[in-house]
């Protein structure tokens, strides 16, 4: 059993949620996001419901690199070592492509991605040095096809992370060092708020229970929720692009 673990982008939405349903499954947390008002509210709130766990926050800006590395060591330490690290912390903004929203474009890259390689880093440094972990990364659907819009920038990141997931994989293919690739479907969240609802759009609570059996089971990849979102995938991939681009 993965006991302790670490979430980051825990002080709303997905990972808000992951903190409660792990908490309420015994495991010791480690959980960081930039609002730290947030985080010591859910760490009151998961303590008053489960007092015998150990809950540890910490403020982190993703995107600050060499803090990253400082705030998953001083996790290891809180904790006495670190069994799972969910690099959930990103942001869906975005312009379509040549219509002056580099700036926007280019922060949720930074975000996104290159955030996410120093996170895997700092967690692989770890794990490397523990012999055993299980890293899970959070991609999304959206990395199936390239999508217009707004999301283009998104959907390139989500599938780049995802590949990045991959090469951290076969690297580590024959050791105690797992890794996860969760690709979760339209769920509400801060970035997918209830009141603007997309088909197929399930509950917080719904999706994230979803998510985290997914990563319980320690498979390499999962869709979820599995349905409608594994026989979706396919159907992303292989549809024509003006079909994907008119669904999106």
């Amino acid at each position: 059993m993965r006991k302790k673990i670490l979430i980051t982008g825990a002080s709303a939405g997905l990972g808000e949620q992951m903190a409660r349903d792990f908490a309420a499954r015994g495991r010791d947390l480690a959980l960081c996001a930039r609002r730290l008002d947030r985080l010591e509210a859910l760490r009151d709130e998961l303590l008053a419901a489960h007092p015998g766990l150990t809950v540890a926050v910490r403020q982190l800006d993703v995107t600050d690199h060499a803090q990253v590395f400082a705030v998953f060591q001083a996790f290891r330490a809180d904790l006495g070592g670190l069994d799972r690290v969910i690099v959930n912390a990103g942001g869906g903004k975005g312009r379509p492509v040549g219509t002056g929203g580099f700036a926007e474009n280019l922060a949720s890259a930074r975000t996104n991605f290159v955030a996410a390689l120093a996170q895997c880093e700092a967690a692989v440094e770890i794990f490397r040095d523990q012999r055993h972990g299980h890293l899970v990364m959070i991609s999304s659907m959206s990395a199936m096809r390239g999508l217009p819009r707004g999301m283009t920038t998104y959907a390139a990141t989500k599938a780049g992370v995802a590949a990045l997931a991959e090469g951290i994989r076969a690297d580590l293919l024959g050791t105690a060092i797992k890794v996860t690739t969760v690709y979760p479907g339209y769920i509400v969240s801060e970035a997918n708020p209830a009141a603007r609802p997309k088909p197929l759009m399930v509950s917080t609570e719904r999706g994230v229970r979803a998510m985290v059996r997914a990563i319980e089971r320690e498979r390499p990849k999962a869709q979820v929720p599995a349905w409608p979102w594994v026989p979706l995938g396919l159907l992303m991939r292989h549809a024509p692009l003006r079909a994907v681009a008119r669904f999106s």
